[in-house]
């Protein structure tokens, strides 16, 4: 199945990558990787998904929080690989950085959101390795923030 077929299934679209909010560019090719910028989570109107795990969150909440950003993240992977996905070949690693108060420990399941996301739409090049961080805050007080690197064809 096609990475566009399983997107379907999964009744996703893709939109266009934002633009940067600050001095940098969406992504970076170097050889056959692509370095993808930080996207932050986002609701349906485009406004920070903002909030604190463990204190006005929830672990369900984080997640479908980093679904969104994996959505994102596919849509500026797009654009980068020329619009075809089909060129991905393994996205290789995940970063997350989780808005949490310092005992909250489920930042690997808040960034489960992505990597299952991630998996489902890519199968085994959709493995991946992974970092989940806890952070005091991030832009715009957004809840999530995750970046990624893709090997593309």
């Amino acid at each position: 199945m096609s990475v566009y077929d399983k997107l379907k299934e999964l009744n996703i679209t893709l939109a266009a990558p934002a633009t940067p909010a600050a001095a940098y560019v969406m992504y970076v090719q170097t050889g056959n990787l692509v370095f993808i910028s930080g996207h932050i989570a986002k609701n349906a109107d485009g406004s920070p998904n903002a909030g604190i795990l463990g204190k006005d969150k929830t672990t369900a909440d984080g997640q479908a929080a980093a679904r969104s950003v994996a959505i994102d993240l596919l849509g500026t992977l797009q654009e980068a690989v020329g619009g075809d996905l089909n060129r991905v070949k393994r996205i290789v690693k995940v970063m997350s950085l989780v808005a949490s108060t310092p005992d909250y420990n489920e930042q690997h399941l808040v960034t489960n959101g992505c990597s299952e996301l991630i998996g489902e739409v890519f199968g085994d090049a959709g493995k991946h390795a992974r970092s989940a961080f806890g952070v005091a805050s991030l832009p715009r007080g957004t809840c999530v923030e995750i970046e990624m690197i893709a090997e593309v064809a």
